[in-house]
């Protein structure tokens, strides 16, 4: 039974987010539905990240297994075809080996948050940014984020919910620029818990309006309590934007 790695994009804003949800609309259902129309198969699709409602994603990878061998470029056009008008696609197809999974394989994810930050709300990205009206600080931003590099209990950072058997993580990277009326986040680990991205982002944005210190920042991850953290960002700004594997380049 051949295994597929198939690379997607989609805009979450339509989704009650990546994973299944019974009757609820979702990007792994939408997936399933579009393999079962182009080869009758009931299928699970798998993803290397569960992005919540309204994430977004330029580089999320799955993993399907079929019963019969298709050249994978006919895998990526049939699975386009059947996804219209659904704002998802599959960038690219290719044959995986039979143990490779496109969750517990990955070493490492990447997320971006983009905030536009300018007085007038956005025309063209509603829904695909948080829109911050007061100006924001981003070296400010950057200098606080670099606190939480590192291996840390981020039991702060983590929703109630979260399901993670550990608040220990590991982030590799966070930064934080500016890119004229936008200003970018960018962290990277092995993996992240529940809501952990936009939990930093919220708190980090305190920053960029001067409500806090990089110092407050440090405290609220040393606390290790949730009711430390700032505001948590919405959903709209966060894209998952790349997910590495052994042997394979670092995302951009």
């Amino acid at each position: 039974m051949p295994r597929y790695r198939l690379l997607i994009e989609y805009d979450g804003q339509p989704y009650h987010g990546f994973q299944a949800q019974g009757g609820l609309a979702t990007v792994q259902g939408s997936l399933e539905r579009a393999v079962k129309a182009f080869c009758g198969e009931d299928v699970r699709v798998n993803g290397a990240g569960r992005t919540d409602a309204g994430v977004h994603a330029t580089a999320q990878v799955v993993h399907v297994d079929l019963a019969k061998a298709w050249p994978a470029e006919t895998v990526r056009n049939a699975l386009n075809a059947y996804l219209v008008p659904e704002p998802i696609a599959v960038l690219e197809a290719s044959v995986a080996e039979a143990d490779w999974h496109s969750r517990f394989s990955a070493t490492g994810r990447r997320y971006r948050y983009r905030i536009l930050n300018r007085l007038s709300p956005p025309a063209l990205e509603q829904g695909r940014v948080w829109h911050v009206k007061k100006p924001l600080d981003a070296e400010a931003m950057h200098a606080a984020a670099q606190g939480l590099v590192g291996h840390h209990d981020f039991t702060t950072f983590r929703d109630l919910n979260c399901q993670a058997n550990s608040p220990m993580k590991t982030l590799d990277v966070a930064t934080v620029r500016r890119e004229g009326p936008e200003v970018i986040l960018e962290f990277a680990s092995r993996s992240f818990l529940h809501r952990q991205v936009r939990s930093m982002t919220g708190t980090l944005a305190e920053v960029g309006v001067g409500r806090w210190t990089a110092g407050a920042v440090t405290d609220a991850l040393a606390a290790r309590d949730r009711r430390a953290c700032g505001p948590v960002a919405p959903a709209d700004g966060l894209y998952l934007t790349g997910v590495s594997y052994p042997g394979s380049p670092e995302p951009d």
